[in-house]
């Protein structure tokens, strides 16, 4: 036994799925199996029911699992302890963002994180907003990025950055030569959206009850490229983060000039996510606090880039 197996078993509980486990852990699906009959016969006891349908812990698998979950615990700690003792930053930090996040808000970043700290890897993977909090819960990702974030059981929520809707059109299109647009401007025109589970999708939907709009989008798309895409060709106007379209406004892109009243509350918050109660490397720690523009001279100084 190892601390492998135990990592194996609690993401096979908490996924509750063989195969999710072992997409977990790039293993294949017998070699899950293989393990959880291992940890059986070293332990002498069954620890899943399998004469239930669903996937159930049996009560001494109920007890192995707690043993798992606190010694999975004390191992990460004693690697992050080991580490600012050694006073080394090094590994890979595994990024869960959704597209717009990605690849607009957190290039800078990213830039100038790598510069100050060379030996570190940090892998960025794209995903709808859902399955960032999905990634973070089951540890394949260290560091969420999400947009409208929402309180989910076992995730600590913190505080990024707070970026601005904008009503965009493209380039010629008749409102972008108007002073000021209306509401009546925004209904009488068709109108580009999100796909429905998307968080801005649902703030976009918010505004339209607030003033009793009634606009169905005739087109939705899951990311923000696709959206301003179908604005470039004049398929209708979009509500979009700022932040994406910054390089696209007065190229192939326009900002409407929405009537104050209406885009007072059109923020878009984003923030950060990570599994609570979870020991943060020195690695991590120093990356979120460059997020939040709280990396100070003395973390560089206190650590040197080197493996060991």
């Amino acid at each position: 036994m190892n601390i492998v197996n135990f990592k194996i078993f609690c993401d096979l509980v908490d996924s509750e799925s063989f195969s999710q486990a072992a997409r977990m852990n790039d293993i294949t699906q017998s070699a899950v199996s293989q393990q959880l009959r291992s940890m059986e016969k070293h332990f002498n006891v069954l620890i899943v029911d399998r004469s239930q349908k669903q996937f159930r812990l049996t009560r001494e698998g109920a007890k192995v699992l707690e043993f798992s979950r606190e010694l999975l615990v004390r191992y990460e700690t004693l690697v992050c302890d080991i580490q600012a003792m050694k006073k080394v930053l090094s590994g890979t930090i595994h990024v869960s963002t959704i597209c717009s996040i990605g690849l607009h808000e957190l290039p800078p970043y990213l830039k100038s994180f790598l510069l100050k700290f060379p030996s570190i890897n940090v892998k960025v993977e794209y995903r709808r907003s859902n399955l960032v909090y999905e990634d973070i819960l089951q540890r394949r990702a260290d560091v969420g990025l999400v947009a409208f974030p929402t309180q989910v059981r076992g995730l600590d929520i913190i505080p990024f950055v707070e970026d601005e809707l904008i009503l965009i059109a493209g380039k010629n299109h008749p409102l972008a030569k108007q002073k000021s647009v209306g509401l009546e401007d925004i209904k009488s025109n068709p109108f580009i959206g999100f796909e429905q589970d998307i968080p801005t999708r649902q703030a976009t939907d918010k505004f339209f009850k607030e003033h009793k709009l009634g606009i169905t989008p005739v087109m939705e798309f899951d990311n923000v490229e696709t959206v301003k895409r179908a604005v470039e060709i004049d398929a209708g106007i979009a509500l979009v983060p700022a932040g994406a379209v910054e390089k696209d406004l007065g190229k192939t892109i326009a900002r409407l000039n929405v009537e104050p009243k209406l885009c007072k509350n059109w923020i878009r918050p984003l923030a950060i996510v990570i599994r609570k109660n979870r020991t943060l490397t020195p690695a991590i720690d120093k990356f979120i606090k460059l997020l939040r523009n709280e990396l100070t001279e003395e973390d560089e100084k206190n650590f040197n880039s080197e493996e060991y």
